[in-house]
């Protein structure tokens, strides 16, 4: 039997201002097919097979560089549709933190708060792509330098993400970063998942699994409050998987505060990485997620509006597609009892989350 053979290009995909965006088309025969930007560093596509063989696009996104660059706009109802955010994922309070007693203000984005860093985070920039190539497994790796006081950080970082698809269905996403000065990082991939497909409907009946046996309860502004406390007995408890919409409409003050899920799940380290698993029960594909992060940030598409059209030409809605953002804690920055998002000179940020899609017996 022949060996299945990888197939990696590049083509181009429009203009932002002067500049060409790529977008390169990972695949395996009978597998996986993953299209990723070098614009945000966008996974744009995700198509894998299901119980049948058939193939569907399981990630929310567009079909146009333009219409990205417009959703990345202020005033825009900005859904990062499968960018790479930094240089802080999730939120922090007013914008505002002390690192060694100097105080930092950063651009506000999200109400009183800098969300997924700021106005013109990682998720705007074009990034510089290389080609990988290896025995089992093709890819793109991105850099991106970020100077010195972007988007009002401290210290210049140098960011590089590698995804990398294999033959076992196996997305992986690899971070790695220096800086040349203290400051703080926190990054991750923001995709959408709908394993019927996208554009197929909501993602409600689609059962989810989280390793986590605390999560963090916010205030009116989604900043947490207090520590971890406990899933049990409340409507954020997946331990066992349940459908994302079972208890989405309780009457539970945080579902009310947030417009459903929108929280940090802390996830639980003796689970050997293991993060969260999602089915859909209709087409049965399974998605199994892995990650080195403390937290992992699940979205339920609360504020996905039907202005949005999808690849596949039809609108959007609320929950069309749901998040699961492997990440430090929201406001760690603001927060000594949190894991530290600290980079300082010297020491190298390092993380690496996996997506496996497979099928359901």
């Amino acid at each position: 039997m022949s060996q299945r053979e990888p197939e990696l290009r590049r083509e181009l995909f429009g203009r932002a201002g002067d500049a060409d965006v790529h977008r390169y088309v990972l695949a395996w025969p009978g597998g996986l097919t993953v299209r990723v930007l070098d614009y945000g560093g966008v996974i744009q596509s995700l198509e894998a097979p299901d119980r049948d063989g058939v193939p569907a696009n399981v990630v929310l996104g567009f079909s146009t560089l333009d219409e990205y660059v417009k959703n990345s706009q202020p005033g825009e109802n900005r859904v990062f549709f499968g960018a790479l955010i930094g240089r802080y994922a999730n939120r922090i309070s007013r914008g505002t933190f002390t690192l060694d007693d100097v105080v930092h203000r950063l651009p506000l984005n999200n109400g009183r708060n800098s969300l997924h860093g700021g106005p013109e985070g990682f998720d705007t920039r074009i990034w510089a792509a290389t080609e990988v190539r290896e025995p089992d497994a093709v890819g793109v790796r991105l850099d991106l330098v970020s100077p010195d006081g972007d988007g009002g950080f401290p210290g210049a970082v140098a960011a590089q993400v590698t995804y990398l698809l294999d033959r076992h269905n196996r997305l992986s996403i690899t971070y790695r970063a220096t800086a040349d000065a203290p400051t703080i990082l926190n990054m991750t991939n923001h995709s959408y998942w709908n394993l019927a497909g996208e554009s197929s409907g909501d993602v409600l009946d689609q059962s989810l699994m989280l390793n986590a046996t605390h999560f963090c309860a916010v205030d009116d502004d989604l900043i947490p409050v207090g520590g971890p406390v406990p899933v049990e007995a409340s409507p954020f408890d997946f331990r066992l998987p349940t459908a994302i919409g079972a208890r989405i409409g309780a009457a539970h003050p945080q579902l009310e505060v947030a417009g459903g899920y929108d929280h940090n799940w802390v996830l639980d380290p003796s689970g050997a990485s293991f993060a969260a698993q999602a089915c859909d029960p209709v087409s049965g594909r399974l998605l199994t997620m892995w990650t080195t992060e403390p937290g992992l940030q699940f979205y339920s598409g609360n504020f996905l509006t039907e202005d949005l059209v999808g690849t596949g030409g039809r609108p959007y809605g609320r929950a069309a597609g749901f998040a699961l953002e492997a990440q430090h804690f929201p406001d760690s920055p603001n927060r000594p009892d949190f894991p530290s998002t600290v980079l300082r000179p010297g020491e190298v940020y390092h993380q690496e989350t996996v997506f496996q899609l497979s099928t359901a017996d």
